[in-house]
């Protein structure tokens, strides 16, 4: 049996997939949080509720109306982008110009009490969800078995975080959204409707969410909880990453799942807590993030 620093390299194989897949995860929830904070410059605490709520709807779709996986993975995230967007127009519309800390509880406020109506239907114990079919079972790579669902996990959280940051970055939607948020007179002088962009683009960064969600419910249990568990180190992933970066938070995301994975392996009671180190050692060093802006 090959072994690195004393450990088995299957051990260490497997923890660093599951590292990627926790990475996949902080990857998409901080895209996300990245997109509404870099364009709109507000504070989404609510995130973790609505990634819960992705992945209850995809378990409410296949227990009470027999929908299954596939379906769920494109109608959960346009249901919670629908809620979204009722959110922007009738309570965040009216922060943009306060101060971030209103966004903030605003969106605090949100968490509980989508939260608490989950709470008071489910309790907090976690409801199973099963995987697909279709990617039950798993690849034997001869040095380690890897589960089909968690190789998918990873390739369709990289696939949306790449084309959520080529849009965004490299195409002429990307540039008017960017604009939009610098000089929003300057862009609807061009004929472009910037609250509708601005209300499209929250729902877009929670739909983020919501899929991250459905692709967590056959890995972790489904719980009103989840969200709420995650969400602080999510918050961690953005600042570490920079506030508003795109490219930051995908690659801190990942980065982050790898090391606490191997953490894990070499000293797991530092774990739960090596992201929260390393965000203290950056904003010693670059106050800004690794990759955000200094002011």
């Amino acid at each position: 049996m090959t072994e690195i620093f004393g450990i088995p390299l299957q051990a260490m194989l497997s923890q660093l997939l599951l590292g990627l897949v926790n990475g996949s995860f902080y990857a998409m929830l901080s895209l996300g949080l990245a997109v509404i904070f870099g364009l709109l410059n507000v504070i989404n605490f609510a995130h973790g509720a609505l990634y819960m709520m992705g992945a209850f709807l995809a378990w409410m779709g296949l227990n009470y109306l027999g929908i299954g996986y596939w379906p769920m993975l494109l109608l959960a995230p346009l249901v919670v982008a629908a809620f979204g967007i009722v959110i922007e127009k009738t309570m965040l519309r009216w922060l943009y110009k306060l101060d971030h800390l209103y966004g903030l509880l605003l969106t605090f406020g949100i968490t509980l009490m989508v939260e608490g109506l989950f709470r008071s239907f489910y309790g907090v114990s976690g409801q199973p969800y099963s995987v697909p079919e279709a990617l039950s079972g798993a690849f034997n790579l001869g040095f380690m078995i890897l589960p089909k669902y968690r190789a998918w996990v990873v390739v369709a959280s990289l696939a949306v975080c790449l084309a959520t940051w080529f849009v965004i970055e490299k195409t002429k939607l990307g540039a008017y959204l960017r604009a939009g948020t610098e000089n929003p007179r300057l862009v609807e002088a061009f004929g472009i409707n910037v609250p509708l962009m601005v209300t499209l683009t929250y729902g877009f960064g929670v739909a983020l969410a919501a899929f991250a969600g459905v692709l967590a419910a056959p890995v972790i249990q489904v719980s009103p909880l989840m969200g709420s568990n995650l969400i602080i180190v999510v918050f961690a992933v953005v600042v570490i990453g920079g506030m508003g970066s795109i490219l930051g938070s995908i690659v801190t995301g990942l980065g982050l799942g790898v090391i606490e994975g191997l953490t894990r392996v070499f000293y797991p009671e530092l774990s739960a807590t090596v992201v929260f180190i390393i965000m203290a050692i950056v904003l010693m060093i670059r106050p800004a993030g690794l990759f955000g802006k200094e002011k």
